[in-house]
């Protein structure tokens, strides 16, 4: 198979970096890596070293061994490495999208009321929820327990268990990672009738 092109001496030397970083962070030597990849040890030296041309078979094989994709590792920075949030102003909330994994999306909101105490008024839905609070202190409510989160203490619970998150003493600032399914469960709660009123009443209904 013919060797991969580089215009860019740049990318070469970087992919080359990067093979060499994936395999030290996995604690393998060159032997380990080598057999892994059903190459020469000799041959993968040269490939991290540079003094051998990289050929597009030989890192389909590499990527694969280290647990990879092709395109991750060749993967360049793009133009729109910075990207601003969009805007709900109606729920208080600031959503990022994740383009590495476009099932997940980051949400930063600000609450002030409590969460209902009240299992019947909780949600349950398909997915996982990871939180953390910037400032203030927030109440988890998951079915019949309650959990006190404070500044800088992160929450990761399923979602399918009934829940609620609230402000406790004050507003609170949280910022919440959600999965596929749970970003599908906010944006359904969201766009349900009253939606708005029940969140400002209630506290958030993740």
């Amino acid at each position: 198979m013919s060797p991969v092109t580089q215009n860019d001496d740049e990318l070469d030397s970087l992919v080359r970096k990067r093979i060499r970083a994936l395999r030290v962070a996995q604690g393998w030597s060159l032997e380990e890596l080598a057999g892994r990849a059903h190459i020469g040890q000799s041959t993968l030296s040269r490939i991290e070293n540079g003094r051998r041309r990289l050929a597009l078979d030989q890192l389909v094989t590499l990527a694969r061994a280290l647990d990879t994709s092709l395109d991750q590792l060749v993967e360049t920075a793009s133009d729109d490495v910075v990207t601003n949030p969009t805007i709900d102003a109606a729920h208080g909330l600031m959503r990022w999208a994740v383009k590495g994994d476009p099932g997940m999306s980051v949400v930063r909101q600000r609450m002030t009321e409590p969460p209902p105490d009240n299992p019947a008024r909780m949600r349950a839905h398909p997915g996982r929820e990871w939180l953390v609070v910037l400032s203030g202190t927030a109440v988890l409510m998951l079915g019949h327990r309650r959990f006190r989160v404070e500044t800088d203490q992160a929450a990761e619970f399923p979602t399918m268990l009934p829940h609620a998150i609230g402000a406790e003493g004050g507003p609170c600032e949280i910022l919440g990672i959600f999965d596929r399914d749970a970003r599908r469960g906010h944006q359904r709660e969201e766009d349900r009738p009253g939606g708005e009123e029940r969140r400002a009443s209630n506290g958030s209904r993740s």
